[in-house]
């Protein structure tokens, strides 16, 4: 009931200046911008009804509105490295017609440079502050380091634990918590009043995230090497939830991994993965239609389709083409496609089509493009895991 009656909007400030990582907060990271992970997170959580991603650049703005927040352009004063989160925050409130309006009771505001925020973890800090009856919430990680600090005389003096004492056990230390930056809810009179993010009685919420925030290269390498791989755990508009009827692959780098072996007689071969059999069979069981569209006429793909009941097309510079007659003649809109991609060649299609999708190896502008990130690689299962989530979501037309 709580739930219904409130009003809970999510916030992102985003500037377009960054000293320590120019552009991060537009850059791709797995495929996707940092700004759009943290629009997923928030359209994702069961509380937040609208998300409003609040910028001086046109291009954050631009992004934003493709993964499905609203825009506001924030004044230049706001905008420059000694202005405050706070200030952008409260300028948005005071100035978006749809919050002044009818002020929201709560906002969350999540930043961009903690990249491993998820849904559930928005879900779990508005939890809180609602089960505690507080009036500001922010998530943290455990943290089980032991601290030091320089005393008067230049000595380490442990914050923590008695170093003159025997080394305790890491567990044994009293719980310790480490702000990751990641969610921050308030509610919104006593925000504005205090203009402070910890307002009134502010609760910790540990949540099962990293600690890492993205303000330097290094932290930008710590975060690629961290996230290797993710399953999808976004947030599918109606729009892109349509009945489908079709589903298009690549070969390379969606079938196989983009390996090739080469045998002592110049021939090649490949490596296929059976559970992507399995999927197909489940699809074709449902009436989809299937094809496999290649640049070039390749023997081992024509022989691949064939075992997977596809039907194969191919064209050497326009694939768009090739899939337009297809679809022509099989009767389709394109909103009734799923294309999944995995090279630049695949783009012009991806974007025509109801759904894109790209495996998780794709290269970066792919991933970006793509509605879709899955967690299987190429060569590993990726149009298996396509059937499970088109069955799981309802997505195939009756």
């Amino acid at each position: 009931m709580v739930e219904q009656k409130m009003k809970i909007v999510a916030a992102i400030p985003a500037r377009g200046g960054s000293v320590g990582l120019p552009g991060k907060n537009i850059r791709p990271l797995n495929g996707i911008p940092l700004v759009g992970r943290t629009v997923r997170a928030a359209r994702g959580s069961r509380f937040v009804s609208e998300v409003f991603v609040s910028s001086d650049s046109a291009e954050i703005l631009t992004v934003g509105e493709k993964y499905g927040a609203k825009s506001v352009l924030r004044p230049t004063e706001l905008s420059g490295p000694t202005a405050s989160s706070e200030s952008a925050l409260i300028h948005l409130l005071q100035n978006e017609p749809s919050l002044v309006s009818e002020p929201p009771d709560i906002l969350v505001f999540l930043q961009c440079t903690a990249p491993f925020t998820q849904a559930h973890h928005v879900d779990h800090v508005v939890e809180a502050l609602l089960a505690k009856n507080a009036t500001s919430a922010i998530s943290v990680v455990d943290d089980h380091g032991f601290y030091w600090e320089v005393g008067p005389s230049g000595e380490g003096v442990g914050l923590n634990h008695d170093p003159s004492k025997q080394r305790v056990r890491r567990q044994d230390i009293s719980a310790r918590y480490r702000e990751n930056g990641a969610v921050y809810a308030m509610r919104v009179p006593e925000f504005l009043e205090a203009g402070n993010r910890y307002c009134g009685k502010t609760i910790l919420v540990p949540v099962d995230s990293t600690w890492i925030e993205i303000d330097t290269s290094q932290d930008w390498d710590m975060a690629e090497a961290f996230i290797r791989s993710e399953p999808f755990t976004g947030f599918l508009t109606e729009t892109e939830t349509q009945p489908l009827r079709a589903v298009v692959t690549a070969f390379a780098g969606v079938h196989t991994d983009n390996t090739v072996f080469v045998n002592r007689d110049g021939t090649e071969s490949i490596v296929c993965n059976r559970y992507d059999e399995i999927g197909l069979d489940r699809l074709l069981g449902r009436g989809m239609m299937l094809l496999m569209l290649d640049r070039e006429e390749d023997s081992l793909a024509v022989q691949r389709a064939r075992k997977l009941a596809m039907d194969y097309k191919h064209h050497l510079f326009d694939k768009m083409e090739t899939l337009s007659d297809w679809r022509t003649k099989k009767g389709l809109e394109w909103s009734e496609i799923a294309y999944i991609g995995a090279d630049i060649a695949d783009l012009d299609c991806m974007k025509a089509c109801g759904l894109s999708i790209a495996p998780r190896n794709a290269p970066a502008e792919v991933k970006a493009t793509a509605t879709v990130v899955l967690e299987s690689a190429g060569g590993a299962g990726v149009l298996n895991e396509v059937s499970e989530l088109l069955i799981a979501r309802g997505m195939i037309a009756n």
